[in-house]
């Protein structure tokens, strides 16, 4: 069954009327005559919205209880059942309650497509991941539900509801986006004019750059060359030289000045160009590029004008910046065979921006290399004909000339012919001269018979001279071409070698260069689908690719480079020629030493892993035969003074023993417990069940034991959820809430979330949550932050008698294994704060209820451990939207 279309519209914030245009767009479609229905919208408490849902035909939602608490969910399987022919689906970017079909409600709305079902949906900008960051720098609010960027790119259409500021927040005064209770602090916080304006352009360009990719795809499969302007997309060309930081920065500024488009630096590689390359200057203008927000790439052409040319029309470039050549001289002025001349000349609708800068004529002299194209054989064929002819009448002016003369003047046309032309030309100007000198300067003049032998003797000297050097001219033209792309060639090596070395290239990066390299469309690395090195019989599997159009499968590219038995590089565009092979072997040569490269750090890493297994089990070793046998022996020796029959003890004296016999027990569960958890990290063998857990869930179980009034929490209100494994964060709560109380005896401990339960950092590129515990006891040295974490560590060698120094390195590895960091700062005042780090649960526990409910559970939970949380649900919380 074919796919079905997605429709989705896009807003920059929320109250900008997408749910209303969405139903608006469903009544046209009812109005068609279209088999249409409602499978989940809302109307946000919007009277204007709910008036649109009349008339349409709208399937139940699925009631999912959780937390107490009964929540609407769309109904997928009644949907299915249904099969409209075409579905309205609200919140493309909602997170689904547990216990729900799907996670997410855009796979919810994928069941649908894939069934055939056509569907409307609506998203907000600050919901795609790819802003996530950004939208959270402007608003200083993170987005909890976003949907990847590519799902949404997927849609077949894209509606942009777009209204402006100033009437947004008409509308949201006027009480139509939210209640009269939530104006104000709408107004003053997300609301703002200034995000607000903001939030409109990040929607208006990332709908650009999703135009613009259908354009381009458009014109690659019509074919189509020419630039259109949809963009501004500005090419510079830099030749290797000192005066490329200035073409950079003057491209910039023009950008600048449009407010908007792309910056794309290209350095061509030309044959005859390599040797007045500088690798420092353009490393630096790589680096200036990037800082600029553009991107550099290296192309190789023979042709440096047509390859520059060839890329810029290749990524619809409105714009050429190149400098003038810095070798110019009075023929080259006279007849613009300047690279930036012919760029000029050709670029057709392109402009081309021709800067002049303080470093003209200051670079190294290129060598000129000698290559005779296809213009300069015909050319030279010309002057073979021509020039003969000329020579011959110019000695007619002379009638008392010699033969000897006249073969010296041929001779020199020979030789001019050679050098334009080559060996062909210069054969055919030969012997076509050798004729006139025979009928016009030998006697009998007039005539091909020649009477003195001497004299034929003479004219096959000429034609073997001039044969002789058209040879030695054509042989050096192609020494020259093979010693210009083997400088080429070296160069790139070099980079491949400079970048291998410094361990800046991957494997993706790798192909990416290849890309420009060889002027490839898409580029591919597989292997076999058995072990490496072997014959694959099961196929081959991709292990990474580069390009929009990747070859697949492993035999789909037009060029293919089998670097060994169980590995292949596939490049797709064009048909290499056989003196790029060479090159291309090269790259697959690195290929295959970055493939060994990180198969010798997973071996470097499991060796590692192993070793400090092998220390962690010596050290396990070593705490069982001394650390535990302290809570034994107090263990036995009060058991053992309680069985003496002969000795009679008071009821003080035995609840003392008893005591004893607790805490010593206390004392050897937690030891074991940290052993055991140790060993379990070490082995790689710690498997978090990770879901979404609130901070105040856990928090009064970890604190369970903690003697009242030595701990204070401190929780904003409706702190999110985060991803986490309940039972592992109580163990890391607990062991530091024990250090801080072991070794700041005199100090509070306070546990602090962060100001709207977000913290400033993120984890692998996602918001996360953090936690603070916080004591003000004597600290820990800077240069011993580090060492604190390592197993066995205790602090200023405090007694065996407290534990085997495991707590903190126990916590630190339960929290990496949840996808989480621990970290350790300097509490002001002294003291030492943990910082715990997870990140944000994908889904979100109350996404229909009022956000007073999670702060009335945090505070009943907190209540029973007599820790009652400071600040009202009022003060604490804070206004997310």
């Amino acid at each position: 069954m074919a796919r079905a279309t997605l429709r989705i519209f896009l807003g920059a914030a929320p109250g900008v009327g997408k749910t209303y245009a969405m139903l608006e767009e469903a009544h046209r479609l009812r109005g068609r005559g279209e088999d249409l229905a409602v499978a989940f919208a809302m109307d946000h408490g919007r009277s204007d919205t709910r008036a649109l849902m009349d008339g349409l035909e709208v399937i139940p939602p699925h009631r999912i209880a959780y937390r107490d608490t009964s929540f609407e969910e769309m109904d997928v399987d009644a949907v299915l059942a249904r099969k409209p022919r075409t579905a309205v689906v609200d919140e493309y970017a909602h997170s689904n309650i547990p216990g729900s079909r799907n996670p997410k409600r855009w796979q919810d709305v994928e069941e649908l497509l894939n069934a055939g079902i056509n569907v409307l949906s609506t998203v907000n900008v600050q919901h795609l991941a790819s802003l996530g960051d950004v939208v959270s720098a402007i608003t200083d609010v993170r987005q909890a539900e976003t949907v990847p960027d590519d799902v949404v790119r997927r849609a077949d259409q894209i509606h942009l509801v777009d209204i402006s500021p100033e009437l947004l927040r008409q509308r949201l005064g006027d009480g139509k986006i939210y209640s009269a209770d939530k104006i104000d602090a709408a107004l003053s916080n997300y609301f703002r004019m200034g995000n607000l304006t903001a939030l409109r352009e990040l929607a208006l360009l990332w709908l650009a750059d999703r135009v613009d990719e259908g354009l381009a795809k458009y014109r690659s499969e019509q074919g189509i060359e020419a630039s259109w302007p949809a963009r501004e997309r500005i090419v510079i060309g830099l030749t290797g030289g000192p005066e490329g930081e200035v073409l950079v920065r003057r491209a910039a500024r023009i950008l600048k000045r449009v407010n908007g488009g792309d910056l794309l630096a290209v350095h061509v590689r030309a044959a005859d160009g390599v040797a007045s390359e500088s690798p420092q200057a353009l490393e630096a203008q790589r680096l200036l590029v990037r800082d600029l927000g553009g991107s550099y790439h290296t192309v190789a052409g023979e042709d440096p004008a047509k390859a520059l040319l060839d890329f810029a029309r290749s990524v619809n470039a409105t714009q050429i910046v190149v400098g003038i050549s810095r070798r110019r001289s009075l023929v080259a002025r006279l007849t613009g065979r300047g690279i930036g001349n012919r760029v000029v000349r050709d670029s057709g609708d392109i402009d081309v921006h021709m800067v002049s800068h303080p470093l003209g004529g200051r670079g190294v002299d290129r060598p000129r290399q000698r290559d005779f194209g296809r213009t300069r054989v015909i050319v030279g064929l010309a002057m073979a004909v021509v020039l003969p002819v000329l020579l011959q009448l110019l000695l007619a002016a002379s009638p008392s000339h010699s033969i000897a003369t006249a073969v010296l003047v041929q001779l020199t046309g020979s030789v001019a012919v050679a050098l334009v032309g080559g060996l062909w030309p210069a054969l055919l100007g030969a012997l076509w001269s050798s004729l006139l000198v025979n009928f016009f300067s030998i006697p009998p003049v007039g005539t091909l018979t020649i009477s003195d032998p001497e004299n034929i003797l003479a004219l096959l000297v000429f034609v073997g001279v001039s044969a002789a050097v058209a040879a030695v001219v054509d042989v050096s033209a192609r020494r020259s071409k093979e010693a210009a792309r083997a400088r080429a060639e070296a160069t790139t090596l070099g980079d491949l070698t400079r970048g291998a070395s410094s361990a800046e290239d991957t494997v993706e990066g790798l192909l990416k260069q290849a890309l420009d390299v060889f002027q490839m469309r898409g580029a591919a690395l597989y292997r076999a689908a058995g072990s490496a090195g072997t014959v694959p019989a099961s196929g081959w599997r991709l292990v990474a690719k580069a390009g929009e159009a990747a070859p697949f499968p492993a035999d789909g590219g037009e060029n293919t480079e089998q670097i060994d038995a169980g590995t292949r590089l596939v490049l797709s565009g064009r048909i290499l020629p056989a003196s790029d092979r060479r090159l291309l072997s090269a790259f697959g040569a690195h290929l295959s030493a970055q493939l060994e490269r990180r198969q010798l750090a997973a071996s470097r890493r499991e060796v590692m892993r192993l070793a400090e297994s092998n220390t962690m089990r010596t050290s396990i070793l070593r705490a069982v035969s001394h650390d535990l046998r302290t809570p034994l022996a107090g263990i036995k020796l009060a058991v053992g003074g309680l069985r003496q029959s002969n000795v009679h003890y008071t009821p003080e004296e035995e609840q003392e023993l008893l005591a004893t016999i607790e805490e010593c027990s206390d004392r050897l569960d937690v030891l074991v417990g940290n052993l055991l958890d140790m060993s379990r990290i070490t082995s790689d063998s710690v498997n978090a069940l990770i879901r979404p857990v609130r901070w105040y869930e856990v928090i009064p179980t970890a604190l369970h034991g903690v003697p009242p009034g030595r701990v204070r929490v401190d929780l904003p209100g409706n702190m999110p959820e985060i991803d986490a494994d309940a039972g592992m964060l109580e163990r890391v709560i607990a062991n530091i809430v024990e250090n801080a109380i072991k070794y700041a005896p005199d100090s509070d401990v306070v546990l602090v979330g962060a100001a709207g339960g977000f913290s400033s950092s993120t984890l692998d590129g996602r918001p996360s949550g953090e936690l603070r515990i916080i004591d003000h006891g004597q600290g820990v040295p800077a240069e011993s932050v580090v060492r604190m974490f390592q197993p066995f560590q205790r602090l200023n060698d405090v007694p065996s008698t407290t534990g085997v120094g495991l707590g903190l390195a126990v916590a630190k590895g339960f929290t990496e294994a949840m996808g989480g960091t621990l970290t350790a700062e300097e509490t002001p005042g002294g003291g030492l704060t943990m910082v715990i780090r997870l990140p944000l649960s994908t889904g979100i526990a109350f996404p229909h209820a009022d956000a007073q409910a999670p702060m009335e559970a945090q505070s009943v939970l907190l209540q029973r451990r007599h820790m009652p949380p400071s600040g009202s649900p009022d003060s604490a919380s804070k206004e997310t939207i």
